[in-house]
């Protein structure tokens, strides 16, 4: 597992806002700030191979994230090209809000873990609390439990950028 190696790899650089208008259809932001996206019926579900509990269990962890540090975290889970960081920066750039938020991003293949930040919390979303939070990871990653690692990710990585 890598953390994101250069530094100010979780600095915000240029990440722009995007807008709402730009979300596909179905999805919403909902009143705390995270994107909820249905299907129609008969579409085939789009999600990862988690199990219905892993997912609740995945979005209750960002929700309380994002509540107790105040930043708009994100998780992504795929595949990371050969620049892993400029690609979890295009994913962050894409959620609501990337000047506010985090992305935890791994790339299951490669074993690649990057943490990015927008502009407005790299000051408490940086290098070293990136690598709190990949260290909080690695156990569970190791034994095949990527659910458990992001969460436990989440909880040290917003635990550390709370605000005082």
């Amino acid at each position: 597992m890598t953390q994101a190696g250069t530094p100010g790899a979780a600095q915000g650089g240029n990440v722009k806002l995007s807008p709402t208008t730009a979300l596909p259809m179905g999805t919403v932001i909902t009143n705390s700030g995270r994107v909820s996206a249905t299907r129609f019926p008969g579409q085939a579900p789009s999600t990862p191979p988690f199990s219905q509990r892993d997912l609740i269990d995945l979005d209750d962890a960002l929700k309380a994230a994002s509540e107790k540090a105040l930043v708009r975290f994100s998780v992504y889970i795929g595949e990371l090209g050969e620049d892993a960081v400029a690609d979890a920066r295009a994913v962050l750039a894409q959620a609501p809000e990337p000047a506010n938020g985090a992305l935890i991003a791994v790339s299951p293949n490669t074993h690649d873990v990057v943490v990015v930040s927008g502009a407005r919390v790299a000051d408490r979303v940086n290098d070293r609390v990136a690598q709190l939070g990949v260290t909080a990871a690695i156990g569970s990653f190791r034994s095949g439990q990527l659910i458990d690692g992001l969460i436990a990710a989440l909880h040290v990585v917003a635990t550390a950028a709370a605000p005082s």
